[in-house]
Parts: structure tokens; sequence; C-alpha cells
């Protein structure tokens, strides 16, 4: 059983650690309105019979919750808060729908697969530009499994450490009130976009990160904080200095997020 499913299925396990404090779990909802009339009582009728007798196999098995930001890397003003609702295959894959918040009323607006550093380095180089690294959202805090005990969400941590994440966002959610830098769309447009990660203190445009942690109860900085001693395990990674010279502000190391040499 992975580390992920033993704290799902451990809920007596996970209800003691929690006297050590949990990561926040604020209410995210969306804010994208979507053209349509409303649902008619047939719909919901239909709807809740198929609750009933249909299965929900699939998205019932979406039990690791994460949180982060994603610039696109062919537009890396354009930036994503993005909640992952995830599916740990095995030890080496995970796989997560994206949404624009954790409430009912949030948007499907992308998928990630996150696979470990083993499985990366099976990948055809060519295959290697489209998968973003993972180091520089851990070490610095970014990434958040929101509400799971600190002992508990570290580990989580722990295990995604030098992982490589491939994102394509197929919906522009998420509008400048919550900090995205762009505006949102009201229907999911155009060809989906390759998204990457935050490799760099300054790369996050002004006011995302920190709008997110107020509306959630999250302190970024504290994790940062609580997570330096995942650093010596910290590998070089591709992709670390893919949209290094890509933003008008300064941009400073991340200490102990490497680039790893390519050929």
């Amino acid at each position: 059983m992975s580390a992920l499913r033993h704290y799902h299925y451990g809920a007596l396990a996970v209800s003691m650690l929690a006297l050590t404090g949990c990561t926040g779990m604020g209410e995210a909802h969306s804010t994208t309105e979507v053209p349509g009339d409303p649902e008619s009582t047939k719909a919901s009728l239909l709807e809740a019979g198929a609750k009933v007798m249909q299965t929900d196999a699939p998205p019932s098995r979406l039990e690791v919750y994460l949180v982060g930001f994603h610039p696109l890397k062919k537009e890396p003003l354009h930036q994503f808060e993005a909640h992952h609702f995830c599916d740990q295959v095995n030890e080496d894959f995970l796989q997560c729908a994206l949404y624009d918040g954790n409430s009912e009323d949030a948007k499907l607006n992308g998928i990630e697969y996150i696979i470990s550093e083993e499985l990366f380095e099976r990948l055809p180089e060519e295959e290697k530009q489209y998968w973003h690294p993972h180091n520089g959202e851990i070490i610095s805090g970014q990434l958040v499994a929101p509400n799971l005990p600190e002992i508990a969400e570290h580990e989580l941590m722990e295990s995604k450490i030098n992982s490589y994440g491939k994102t394509w966002h197929t919906w522009h959610t998420w509008d400048t009130a919550k900090g995205g830098g762009t505006t949102e769309e009201s229907l999911p447009l155009g060809e989906p976009s390759l998204a990457w990660s935050f490799n760099r203190d300054g790369e996050a445009n002004p006011g995302l990160i920190e709008a997110r942690d107020e509306r959630m109860g999250i302190d970024t900085e504290e994790r940062r904080r609580a997570r330096q001693d995942l650093v010596p395990l910290a590998k070089p990674q591709v992709g670390v200095d893919s949209l290094k010279d890509e933003f008008p502000r300064p941009t400073q190391p991340i200490p102990g997020v490497e680039a790893k040499p390519t050929n």
C-alpha cells in the first residue's frame, strides 16, 4: 500500500496526528460563470438516478488533494492556482484532475500526470520537454496538501521530491481577481496549454501565492521552513531553467533547486 493510501485508510492514525497541527483548508470558489440555462428538473432527476444506478469508480479514487501553481510554458505570465485531485496508481505514478477551486462550483480545467525520477529518466529526450520539475514547488512551500497533519504532509512531499509533472490546462478559468494575470474564459476554448512550474523565487505574479494563503489559511513560508530537511534529498532536475529569463521581475534561485545539465 502506498504512503498516500495509508493516510486515506488510516483515518484513526491521521486523527491522532492532527494534534500536531494541520496545513490549512479554506474553501476556494470558482468565479467562472458558464453560459447556459439553469439545470432543468428533468436533468436533475436523471442525475439523481444515475448517481444511484451507475458507477463512479474512477473519480472516487481521487483521494489525494494538492494545491499549487502553474505558469503556462509559452505564456509564463499566465498563471493558475491549481487544485489537484489525484489517484496514486502506484509508487511511481500519480494522475490528477485539475480544478479552479475545491468547492461544489469548481470547474474542471486540466489534467496532470506525475511520475518519479526513475520513470522520467526512461523517457525519450524529445518527450522530456513536456515534463516540469517539482523540487522548486516542494522546497519553496508552494505545493501543499490542505488539511493533512503536518507530519503526514511532510512525508507526502518527501515522496514527491525529484518527481516530474506533465500538465495540460484545457480552460483558462483563473481571473485577475485571483492573481492569475489574465481574464477568464466562460467556456473551454482553443487548444490545451502546456503548463510548467515555478523554479525560482520571484517568478509567481505578485499576490498570487499570498491570495491563496489568505483564502485557504495556508502559510507558505512556514511550509518552506519545515521542508528544509528535504534539500539534501533534492537532485538537479531537467527543466529548472526553462523559464529562467521569461519574467519581467528579478528572480533568485531557490536554495536546493538546481538545474541538471542537458546534452
